[in-house]
């Protein structure tokens, strides 16, 4: 079985936020997957059922970011659990709007919900899906930045982040993380714009 944890705040206030990418990502699984309906237990939003041939779990935790792990750790025991079979998405403003990156383990990286998780397990050895909402502007701390919406001129560019996100995460349940990770940890190319027909082709990055 594998278990995929989309990090986020409950409450309407926080469903558009930086911060609930990882929410997002789970969503959008549950769509793939036909699961519509979510119950409450652990501490989460939970969603069960089949994906990619394989059974899965999909958690949402309502214990707000900096308490995932007390989430987590409760349904890693439950359902007996290795660490191979726990997927974290959560967002990283280290990383370039849109860009996406799967690890097999390491630090939290200053991200309080993937501190709390390591902390509750005692170990880093899980595999984390991140998806990049950018930088913080120069003034703004990330703390404040992390709870702001997405800029009417991000929405696309977010909106096929997840998307990728759980194409990932759907690769990681079929195949495996490695072949995720060669998939998805590429840096997405923009598309060249056409030209018309007359006109040269014009090489130059857009």
């Amino acid at each position: 079985m594998k278990l995929i944890v989309g990090l986020g705040n409950p409450g309407r206030e926080y469903a558009a936020t930086r911060h609930n990418v990882g929410w997002r990502v789970a969503e959008a699984l549950a769509g793939r997957a036909g699961l519509e309906s979510w119950r409450e237990k652990f501490e989460a939003l939970l969603a069960e059922g089949r994906l990619a041939g394989q059974r899965i779990v999909l958690a949402r935790p309502v214990t707000y970011m900096n308490e995932s792990g007390r989430a987590v750790r409760p349904m890693m025991d439950f359902w007996k659990l290795e660490p191979a079979n726990l997927l974290v998405a959560l967002d990283d403003m280290a990383l370039d709007l849109g860009r996406i990156r799967l690890r097999p383990a390491g630090s939290a990286g200053g991200h309080n919900g993937l501190e709390s998780i390591v902390r509750h397990l005692g170990h880093e050895r899980f595999a984390r899906l991140r998806v990049g909402i950018g930088p913080p502007p120069s003034a703004e701390a990330g703390a404040d930045y992390v709870l702001t919406r997405f800029a009417e001129d991000e929405q696309a560019t977010i909106d096929e982040a997840v998307r990728r996100a759980a194409d990932a995460a759907e690769t990681w349940i079929r195949t495996g993380l490695e072949a995720a990770m060669n998939r998805f940890n590429q840096a997405v190319e923009p598309e060249p714009e056409k030209e018309e027909a007359h006109q040269p082709a014009n090489h130059a990055d857009t």
